[in-house]
Formats: C-alpha cells, sequence, structure tokens
C-alpha cells in the first residue's frame, strides 16, 4: 500500500475513533444525569452518544472527508485539545494562587483580570440557573443563526457572493500552490487534493466540515465543564456562563442541534434527503425554536405547561410555528411548509425527556422528505 494511502487511513481511523471515544463519554455523562435526576439532560445526551456511535461507522464505511481533509479535521481535534488543556492548567493555576479571603478581595476589585473575576463569580455563586434573563436567553439563541452562515456557506448569496465553501476551497488550492514543499511535506503530491477550483463537490465536503469541527470545539470544553466545572470551561468563560439546570451532569443546547444537524446533513450526503429539506429543517429547528423562546418570554402572558414540565405560551408556540411555516414556504412550498410546521409544534410540545434541540433538526427534514416520496409534489418554486 502507498505511503500516503496508509497515512490516509491512519486519519480515519482516528477520526472514527473520536465518535467512538465521544460516544463513551456521552454515554457515561447522561447515565450520571439520568442517576441525579436530570433526566431531561440525561437521555438527550444518551442520544448524543448513539448519534456519535452512527457518525463513527458511517466514517468508517462511507467517510466524512476524502484525504487530506480528514488530516486537517484530526488536526483541529489535537488543537482544540490543546487549548483546552492549556486553559485547564492556567484556571487551575491561578485558582492555587487566589486568596479567597473577604476583605483582600473587596481590597482588590477594580484590579483583577477578568479570569479572576469569571472564577470568584463561579466560586461565589452557582452558575446554573432555572430560567435566564431575557437578555441572556437573547445573546444564547443567537447560537442560532448559524443557519444562515449554512446557507452562505452552501448557497452564497445571489450573485454577489459566491458559496463560501467555494471561496474557502479556490483559497485553499492557490495558497498550497503556491508553497508546494512545504505543502507535500505534510500532506503528500498536490495531485492527491481531492478537489479542482471551483468544484462544487467541495462545498458539500467543507460544510460538513465546519459542522463536525464547531461540535468538537464545542463539545471538548462541554465535556470539561461537565467532568471538572464550569470554570475551567473555554466555551463557558467566553460564553459569560449562561447555564441552566438542565445543563447540570449534561450537555448543552449547542451540542443537541449540532449534532441533530450533523445527522441531516450525512442523510444528505448519502441522498437520502435532498438538499432543500435539509436547509428547510435547518432553519426551522434554528429560527422558530428562537423566536418561540424570545416572543414567549417578551410577551407570553397565556401559559401552557408542556409535557417535561416547562412553563411555555400560546404566543411562543403561535411566533414559533408561523416563523417555522413562512421558512418552509420559502424553500419547499406550501405543503411541506404546513408538514415541517406541525412537526415543529409537536417536537416542541410532546417529549418529555428530550430536547427539542436534537428532535428538530432530525425530525423536520426526515418528515419533510417522507412527505415529499409520498406526495410526489415539487419541492420549493422551481
Amino acid at each position: 500500500m502507498d505511503y500516503w494511502a496508509v497515512i490516509d487511513n491512519l486519519y480515519n481511523i482516528t477520526l472514527s475513533l473520536s465518535f467512538f471515544i465521544l460516544m463513551i463519554i456521552m454515554i457515561y455523562i447522561g447515565r450520571k444525569g439520568f442517576k441525579g435526576k436530570n433526566r431531561y439532560g440525561g437521555i438527550s445526551t444518551i442520544i448524543c452518544g448513539v448519534c456519535f456511535l452512527i457518525f463513527g461507522y458511517y466514517n468508517s464505511l462511507v467517510r466524512f472527508f476524502p484525504y487530506p481533509y480528514n488530516g486537517f479535521m484530526v488536526w483541529w481535534i489535537w488543537i482544540n485539545l490543546m487549548i483546552n488543556f492549556i486553559f485547564f492548567t492556567i484556571v487551575k493555576k491561578l485558582i492555587k494562587k487566589m486568596d479567597f479571603d473577604k476583605n483582600k478581595v473587596e481590597s482588590n476589585v477594580g484590579k483583577k483580570h477578568s479570569l479572576q473575576r469569571y472564577i470568584e463569580k463561579l466560586s461565589n455563586t452557582s452558575p446554573y440557573r432555572e430560567e435566564l434573563p431575557v437578555k441572556k436567553e437573547m445573546i444564547r439563541k443567537s447560537f442560532h443563526l448559524m443557519g444562515f452562515l449554512l446557507i452562505l456557506g452552501y448557497f452564497g448569496f445571489f450573485t454577489l457572493l459566491h458559496p463560501i465553501a467555494r471561496i474557502i476551497n479556490d483559497t485553499v488550492i492557490v495558497v498550497f500552490n503556491q508553497f508546494p514543499p512545504v505543502y507535500e511535506i505534510i500532506w503528500g503530491p498536490l495531485s492527491l487534493y481531492p478537489f479542482s477550483s471551483g468544484d462544487f463537490q467541495a462545498i458539500d465536503y467543507l460544510i460538513m466540515m465546519g459542522l463536525i469541527g464547531s461540535l468538537m470545539f464545542a463539545i471538548i470544553s462541554d465535556i470539561i465543564r461537565i467532568i471538572w466545572g464550569p470554570e475551567y470551561s473555554v466555551f463557558n468563560y467566553l460564553t459569560h456562563s449562561m447555564l441552566r439546570n438542565k445543563e447540570i451532569n449534561a450537555t448543552g443546547p449547542q451540542i443537541y442541534i449540532l449534532t441533530g444537524i450533523i445527522f441531516s446533513y450525512m442523510l444528505y450526503m448519502a441522498k437520502i434527503i435532498v438538499i432543500l429539506a435539509f436547509f428547510a429543517g435547518l432553519l426551522i429547528a434554528c429560527l422558530s425554536d428562537a423566536a418561540a423562546a424570545l416572543i414567549g418570554k417578551r410577551y407570553g402572558k397565556h401559559k401552557v405547561t408542556v409535557r417535561s414540565k416547562d412553563t411555555k405560551s400560546i404566543e411562543g408556540f403561535l411566533a414559533g410555528m408561523i416563523v417555522a411555516y413562512v421558512i418552509g414556504l420559502i424553500l419547499v412550498g406550501p405543503i411541506y411548509a404546513i408538514i415541517g410546521a406541525i412537526i415543529f409544534f409537536i417536537t416542541d410540545y410532546f417529549p418529555k425527556y428530550v430536547a427539542d434541540n436534537i428532535l428538530n433538526p432530525i425530525f423536520i427534514p426526515i418528515g419533510i422528505q417522507l412527505f415529499i416520496f409520498l406526495l410526489g409534489l415539487p419541492v420549493g418554486w422551481f
């Protein structure tokens, strides 16, 4: 076997093992959360673990990326591990050096850097809340706007902007061709690079790379938060510790939604669902959930208790379903838009112990695709 083919296989095996290791960790954390009376977080985390098992097998049999992109992803995982290890070490040393004597703390107010204030805040009060203020909920829900980034990455913006993934691929080709000796030492002959300039296939793989890369960045930090404490988490530090009680011994909503999106995009790459069904599900999962939460908190007066015992509002449900229908109307047409809105309502109201953040991006695209198969009506407007 050729040397670079061996390297390719090693990278692919490493990536698959990464998913299998995450699966084991997620099931361990989920069981811990379930036993700690956080059934919602525990079961949702275990479902993520099952998805990672599927991801690992998919990568072993089909592959998420061709070479050298599987190598790029493995390097990205190691870079994230290193960053989190450095942050963990800094925080641990800082905690040992800090004197928590109340008088000394008061006399040094204004002299501490942000990391010290962050550690003291977590030491004095629990970072977990039953409910977040509207302002923090808005910041938290802004993570859902990544759906627009994926649309720009895949489709671009009319004629004003090529797909971002295509621009990245073309830029990478230009850079590699300017420094061929450096590239060839690490990754082998330039002829092994799988894409040409303007290659649409590169868009499919680069979108998946962005999704899995985002997942790895978020999940490594979240595992550290759960096992060692939120003060050691880079992601928690960057987001100013916006945590709910449902995240005690459980992963956060960013992990759920990324896992669900990757699962559905994997189905698209396997040619099981069409791309418009995927993007309809993605945007409904991101924007409808955000609209329901924010409108419900700000204007919700007619409260309703869903099966998970959460208190939501009729105004929030209506906002979410209207946004879901409008998104579906634009992307897949009026009939399939109704299907998407109905599935959104079902996954938001009925599940008792599973996060809608993981259910929506999986079941909405699958549901729309199922009705595309059954009804055979045109998808979209063209």
